[in-house]
């Protein structure tokens, strides 16, 4: 019997195969189909104006556990139908009785059936295009999230990255989480601060956002007089000034907090014109320490404005003076 010998060389040998990637190119054709409705068969209605946005349903439930459930769960179980009303014995009759009369007609029509017009087979549910509401999340951290799902990337920004942040943790996207928690470590800055600051009260209900925001007040304190003299400081919302001129770690001096008051209730003043200065500003006095303002500042720059009380103005020079003059001082130094 002939003895079968390996090929010398065989083992070694490359296999011929070789594998091509173009991540970059599939990527920009799933971002085409993204954005064209007549491709997609669901559209969300995101926000309060209720903008669309169109994806593929295959794949966001392949990407998103959750999304699968939300689009191809099958219902909830209908309760039992109730059964008919019993019918009577002549409604049975006339019923029995037609029904000869009936199968004549249909046979009759099945018969010159190929000389009328077929009607559409319906569209089977499951594939038809579905529409749903998406009010958790602003349209362009949703459209956001929509094309990472179906590129895998995603070009994040601070002034929508606690929202896609949200978002990701809502919908069990893990790795887009990370990256934007990773992201929220190098993009504060005195730019960006007030845009975070601004998000956060749109998405003050998610657990992302404590996190964030605790890194942003943080820096904050450690940029005080930078962050107040921000003109974007005006854009946050009144009791997010609060808490900031509030906080003990805040290192900014009592003027600058003041003008910060001033400038913010300005700006509300002029989109509200029935609402006194006095009144609005009035909501942040009690977060500012007059008496460490010099009675020079207080008195040229304060004082003329009629818009912080008298009494403070009194005290906070009087609590200078007191500082200044002190029993002990008063007393005459003894004679050696």
């Amino acid at each position: 019997m002939p003895e079968v010998l390996p090929l010398s060389g065989m083992a070694d040998a490359e296999p011929d195969l070789s594998t091509f990637e173009n991540k970059s190119g599939l990527a920009e054709d799933m971002k085409f189909l993204a954005s064209m409705p007549e491709l997609c068969d669901v559209t969300f209605l995101v926000g309060e104006t209720r903008e669309p946005v169109c994806a593929v349903k295959a794949v966001l439930a392949a990407r998103s556990r959750v999304f699968q459930k939300m689009l191809y769960q099958a219902p909830s179980p209908q309760r039992k139908k109730e059964p008919p009303p019993r019918e009577n014995k002549l409604r049975l009759f006339l019923k029995r009785s037609s029904e000869p009369l009936l199968n004549l007609q249909n046979a009759a029509q099945q018969r010159s059936g190929f000389n009328q017009q077929l009607a559409p087979i319906a569209e089977p549910p499951g594939q038809q295009h579905q529409t749903l509401i998406i009010e958790e999340f602003e349209p362009d951290v949703f459209r956001q999230l929509i094309e990472y799902i179906h590129t895998g990337c995603v070009t994040l920004q601070p002034r929508t990255l606690l929202g896609v942040m949200n978002a990701a943790d809502y919908y069990g996207l893990e790795e887009l989480r990370r990256a934007c928690g990773g992201f929220v470590q190098c993009c504060i800055n005195v730019d960006t601060v007030c845009a975070l600051l601004a998000s956060a009260e749109r998405y003050i209900q998610y657990k992302c956002t404590k996190s964030l925001v605790q890194k942003v007040l943080e820096f904050v304190d450690e940029h005080g007089n930078e962050v107040l003299n921000l003109g974007s400081f005006t854009l946050l919302p009144q009791h997010v000034v609060r808490l900031i001129l509030a906080r003990e770690e805040l290192r900014a001096d009592e003027f600058t907090k003041f003008q910060a008051a001033l400038m913010w209730s300005k700006k509300y003043c002029d989109s509200n014109q029935n609402t006194p200065l006095k009144e609005v500003i009035g909501n942040f006095l009690e977060y500012i320490q007059f008496h460490k303002i010099p009675a020079n500042v207080l008195m040229r720059e304060v004082h003329p404005l009629g818009i912080v009380p008298y009494s403070i103005i009194m005290n906070a020079l009087a609590f200078q003076t007191q500082e200044v003059w002190t029993p002990e001082s008063s007393l005459p130094t003894p004679v050696e």
